[in-house]
């Protein structure tokens, strides 16, 4: 079994770290660069970096904090927010990002996953899909625009695609348990880990330890991501990997 990763993110407005629930209420959760390295310090095993309004602002990632990020840790680091070509994916990866999340681009334009992956490699492309379940229903739909559009699309679907054009991973948020602390949507991710090969990424719902192993034990995800549990050290990353593996999953215990 491969190692499990925990995964700090970092949701970027206005160059400030911000948190919300349910990607509204934005508060704000400190400098992105100190976060950054904090988080390389204490044993993240990778971070991501969301500029949360550059597609809804019609602008791009902010690459000049990319690079400023990049000098301060020694771990892999992805890179999302209003990306749209493969040029700007390449002065990204260029800056110092690992790989890119890419969300509302690739659902207006499908073919960008196959030109970057082929461009760059699958392991630097990460498909970042907002699901959000339908009332009265056992579908999800795919949002996009930070949540604030719903395509209609069914998120499975979309998954699958995602992975025959290239994706390297899937970076899947659950819209309806972001930032709740309720825990992961474990129905989703069983369903998105049996039609899939890719790692999945889980995110939305972390709140507690418990919530986090119970999405690789009982949902098998590769990867935990979260924000306000270690922005605000609600929990500590030294502890949440300490307790995976005393439940016998394997983890990246550093010293």
């Amino acid at each position: 079994m491969l190692t499990k990763r925990i995964i700090p993110c970092l949701d970027i407005k206005d160059g400030r770290t911000v948190k919300g629930v349910n990607f509204l209420e934005l508060r704000d959760a400190g400098d992105p660069v100190e976060l950054a390295q904090r988080y390389s310090d204490e044993g993240a095993d990778e971070l991501v970096f969301l500029d949360i309004t550059a597609t809804l602002e019609k602008r791009k990632t902010l690459v000049e904090l990319v690079t400023r990020i990049a000098k301060h840790i020694n771990i892999p680091f992805t890179v999302g927010g209003g990306i749209k070509t493969v040029d700007e994916i390449e002065e990204l990866l260029k800056a110092g990002a690992d790989k890119v999340s890419l969300n509302s681009s690739i659902v207006k334009n499908p073919d960008l996953i196959n030109e970057a992956s082929d461009a760059f490699g699958a392991q630097a492309i990460v498909a970042a899909v907002d699901a959000k379940k339908n009332a009265g229903s056992s579908t999800w739909n795919v949002y996009i625009k930070g949540g604030t559009e719903d395509t209609g699309m069914d998120a499975l679907e979309w998954m699958k695609e995602v992975e025959r054009r290239g994706a390297g991973e899937i970076l899947l948020t659950s819209m309806d348990r972001d930032g709740t602390k309720s825990g992961f949507d474990l129905e989703l991710l069983k369903l998105v880990n049996s039609i899939v090969k890719i790692p999945v990424i889980a995110s939305g719902g972390a709140g507690t330890i418990k919530h986090c192993i119970d999405a690789v034990q009982q949902a098998d995800s590769d990867a935990i991501l979260a924000a306000s549990i270690f922005h605000f050290k609600e929990i500590e990353i030294s502890d949440l990997k300490a307790q995976m593996a005393e439940n016998g999953l394997p983890v990246r215990i550093t010293a």
